[in-house]
Order: C-alpha cells, then sequence, then structure tokens
C-alpha cells in the first residue's frame, strides 16, 4: 500500500478551483484584436487552465478558434494567424474552468450561434442556479443543445428574444436567468458586458486608443497597455459600439457582492476589484490575522504564492522577520508525470522544498489563505519539521470554510471540507501543527474597508441567491 504521508506537495491540489476568466475588446481604430484578446487572456490564465477559445468578429461574420488545455497549447502561430487574418474589430475570449458541463472542446468558449439576430459569440464566467430549469423548458419547446455549459441556455434566450432586437434580448435574457454572472457578447457590430445583479463575480471596463476592453480583471487590461475605466456595476449591462459605450440598468435595488474568495485567493494580486487592491486587501489580513492570533516566534514565512502578502502583512505588524520558507519549482507544470511509488518516497517535494537554512531550530509560523481538505497543509507542515524546525504554528488568512459555492468555484462536497466536519482542535492534530488560528469573518470585512457586502457563503451558509435545493440536498447527504 501507498504511504499516503509521502505525497507530492502541490498547495494546488487542495485549494478551491479558479473558476473563469473573460476578454472583450472593441476597436474603434485599425489593431490585431486577436493578438490583443490572447495577450489579455494570458494575464488571466490563473481564472481558468481547461481550456481557451476566442472569437472575431469582422462586421460580417464571426470566426472562432479553441482548444483544450492553457492558452500556450490551445493557440499556435498559425491559429492566431488565421483569426488575424480574418481582419475584425471585435474580439472575445475566454480561459475556462469546468464548474459545470465537462473537459471536452464542445464546452469550452466563447460559444457561437447564429439566429435572426446574426451570429452571437457568448463567454460566462460563474454558475446559474436556475439553468437546468430553463435548459428543460427550452427543451420542451423544441431547442435542441449542443453543449452542457450555461453559456448555451444565456445564448438561446437571446436567440428568442431576436424580433426584439439584440439591446432588447439580453435585457429579457439576462433577467430571466439566477446565479452569478459576467458575460462578454459579441455581435458583428457590437460588444457586450453584462454583471449579475449580486456582483458575485467581476467584471471591469478599459481603454486603449484604439477602443474599449471589457475584463474579468485589471491586470489584464494593464496586460495590454490600457487604462482602467471603472468596475460594471452590478445590474449592469455595458453596449459598445460604434456610438460608445451605453449602460443600460437592468435590475434595480442591486446591492454588488463580490466573492470575497476573490480578495483572498483567486484574483491577481495587481488587480483592483470594486474600488479595492487585492494585494493591499491581503497584506490588511496578515495584519489582522496578527491582532486576533499573536504568536510569539522567530520567522513568519508563507505558502507560496498566495500567502505572501498576508504572511508581509503579518510580519509588518507583529515585528518578527519575513523569510522564503519554501521553494517553488516553477518548471513543474500541469503535464508533470508522477512518480512510481518506489521514487514518491524520494519526491515528497517536488514543487515545494522547505529552505532548511531558513527554518532550521527555529520556531515558525506559517500562513496559507485558506484550508480546503488540509491533505498539503499537512504534508507542508511535516515537511518543515523534518527540514529542522523547532515548532510550526499555523495561521489561515480567511475563516474556516465549511459550505460549497455554487456560483462558479468548484468546491467539494460538505464531506470533503476538513472545516465542516472537525473541530478546530480536531483540524489542528489532524495537520498536527503546534496551533492554529483563521481570520475571523469580521477580519475580512476589515480588510475590505469595513464594508460587509460580500459574499461570504462558503464560511456562514448564507448566500447573496438561494441555492438549488436539490444541491442543498445532495450535500447534506454527501
Amino acid at each position: 500500500m501507498m504511504d499516503t504521508s509521502l505525497m507530492l506537495v502541490d498547495p494546488q491540489n487542495d485549494k478551491f478551483k479558479d473558476e473563469c476568466g473573460v476578454f472583450g475588446i472593441y476597436a474603434t481604430k485599425p489593431i490585431d484584436v486577436a493578438s490583443v484578446t490572447y495577450y489579455g487572456l494570458y494575464a488571466l490564465q490563473h481564472r481558468g487552465q481547461e481550456s481557451t477559445g476566442i472569437a472575431v468578429s469582422n462586421g460580417e461574420d464571426i470566426n472562432v478558434h479553441k482548444g483544450l488545455g492553457i492558452i500556450t497549447e490551445a493557440f499556435d502561430k498559425e491559429s492566431l494567424d488565421r483569426l488575424r487574418g480574418f481582419n475584425g474589430n471585435i474580439s472575445i475570449g475566454h480561459v475556462r474552468y469546468s464548474t459545470a458541463g465537462s473537459k471536452t472542446i464542445e464546452n469550452s468558449q466563447p460559444l457561437v450561434s447564429t439566429s435572426k439576430l446574426g451570429k452571437i459569440a457568448t463567454a460566462h464566467n460563474g454558475n446559474l442556479v436556475n439553468g437546468d430549469v430553463i435548459r428543460e423548458l427550452l427543451e420542451d419547446a423544441g431547442h435542441a443543445f449542443h453543449t452542457s455549459v450555461d453559456s448555451e441556455v444565456i445564448t438561446s434566450l437571446i436567440a428568442r428574444g431576436a424580433k426584439k432586437g439584440l439591446k432588447k434580448s439580453v435585457v429579457d435574457a439576462v433577467s430571466t436567468v439566477r446565479g452569478s454572472f459576467a458575460i462578454v457578447i459579441m455581435s458583428e457590430n457590437k460588444l457586450i458586458g453584462v454583471r449579475d445583479p449580486h456582483g458575485i463575480r467581476p467584471l471591469c471596463i478599459g481603454k486603449i486608443e484604439e477602443g474599449y476592453i471589457l475584463a474579468s480583471e485589471s491586470c489584464a487590461i494593464d496586460s495590454i497597455g490600457g487604462e482602467f475605466i471603472r468596475d460594471v456595476k452590478a445590474g449592469e449591462i455595458v453596449v459598445i459600439d460604434e456610438k460608445g459605450i451605453e449602460s443600460i440598468k437592468y435590475s434595480e435595488n442591486t446591492t454588488c457582492q463580490t466573492c470575497s474568495f476573490e480578495y483572498i485567493y483567486f484574483a491577481r494580486p495587481d488587480s483592483f476589484m470594486d474600488g479595492f487592491s487585492v494585494e493591499e486587501t491581503r497584506k490588511i489580513q496578515g495584519k489582522m490575522l496578527f491582532e486576533e492570533h499573536p504568536i510569539e516566534a522567530d520567522i513568519v514565512i508563507a505558502v507560496p504564492d498566495s500567502g505572501i502578502p498576508a504572511a508581509m502583512g503579518y510580519s509588518k505588524a507583529s515585528g518578527i522577520p519575513y523569510e522564503v520558507g519554501f521553494v517553488k519549482n516553477r518548471y513543474v507544470g500541469r503535464t508533470f508525470i508522477s512518480p512510481s511509488q518506489k521514487l514518491r518516497e524520494r519526491a515528497v517535494a517536488v514543487k515545494l522544498n522547505p529552505l532548511k537554512s531558513n527554518v532550521k531550530d527555529k520556531r515558525v509560523i506559517m500562513i496559507d489563505d485558506s484550508i480546503v481538505r488540509g491533505t498539503t497543509s499537512k504534508h507542508l507542515i511535516e515537511s518543515l519539521r523534518r527540514a529542522g524546525a523547532k515548532e510550526v504554528h499555523f495561521l489561515v488568512a480567511s475563516p474556516i470554510v465549511k459550505f460549497p459555492c455554487y456560483f462558479g468555484i468548484d468546491t467539494p462536497y460538505r464531506s470533503e471540507l476538513i472545516g465542516a466536519n472537525k473541530s478546530l482542535e480536531e483540524i489542528r492534530e489532524e495537520i498536527g501543527c503546534d496551533s492554529l488560528g483563521y481570520l475571523s469573518l469580521n477580519g475580512v470585512y476589515s480588510s475590505l474597508g469595513g464594508k460587509k457586502d460580500f459574499c461570504v457563503g462558503c464560511f456562514n451558509g448564507v448566500y447573496p441567491v438561494s441555492a438549488p435545493m436539490e444541491d442543498l440536498e445532495d450535500n447534506l447527504e454527501r
């Protein structure tokens, strides 16, 4: 039997899986929109690594290329040249992690469909809680679906309202669905962005000399030399065409409740989201960790990369030196071949290895952004002890994750969430640290300027939108 205490230490295997990323450009001057989208998606690659797609419109037709894997696997020079040769002025793109629907090329986005409105391409980040119900109703009415993703549900609703015109059909479609969504839609002559009434999934607007940008995160706008303008508001549709930008408020009494995990883990640290710097937010979370869990220690280290800002914040607040605790092998990619059982014993830390000279004979505070199953945390703590750490104190820059997410993040069932099934002391014993502390929900709010309008359902089970009852029951049973 394989010794499960000797496993490849890969923090990504014990995290909530990233959602999706969307990008769009409307050019008012000649520019290679396919390449701009390519580099915009490159900056959003952390939001999804299973498939990538780009669609381009030249005013008369839409051309699309999609592939499985990260953008450098899905696109080669020839495929990008074909999109460039289309001479388009509008383009949208998508990077995907499959939170709903299987990992097939058919489910890759953008999805392109033909209706009385002409060709439409759609890319979606999020998850519809009533998508299955709407799909069934449309099927009963004779509609045939070709994929299992929510984007096709939205596209089908838009097509059904074609006689009302594109803008009205988009308003009607997104008013029908419930859940989380940041959508970019491209017709032959328009670029449209939509954000759900609760603003759970992010979407922002940027500008370059040649036109306008829509993106999941501001880092994508920065990456192509653009200027961030503003976030798309909760319950807002923005329509970009030759006349400029038009804003349509399609939902009343909206409150922006951005997913709190965007600030804790998902978003790139150089992004600004709904008025907050992601990097600074994470540093403040580290500061709040010190206020809630002051510990006497010799050094503060982080689980790279997402734990670094919080560890720096804790170090600055406590005066305890921040040191590099783990060396990360950045060349172990998605296609890494796991070693045999015999070699596994020698390859305990292929992705992360403790820096012995920094941790030996030290009282160590290790900081990470979250604990999901706890398996990786346990292996990292064991590796620090083998490297000679005298004490290992583990602090988590988020509250205990006790509930799944229904809004576009791939989370385990409750039975797999260590925080849903064990007490704090039981978790500490399970992962083997000397002490364990989590940031409180108020600590998260403090890092976000004291505001409490965020989705924190994975911490307290209270969601902005009611989850489907069958999903709730399924989670309770497992």
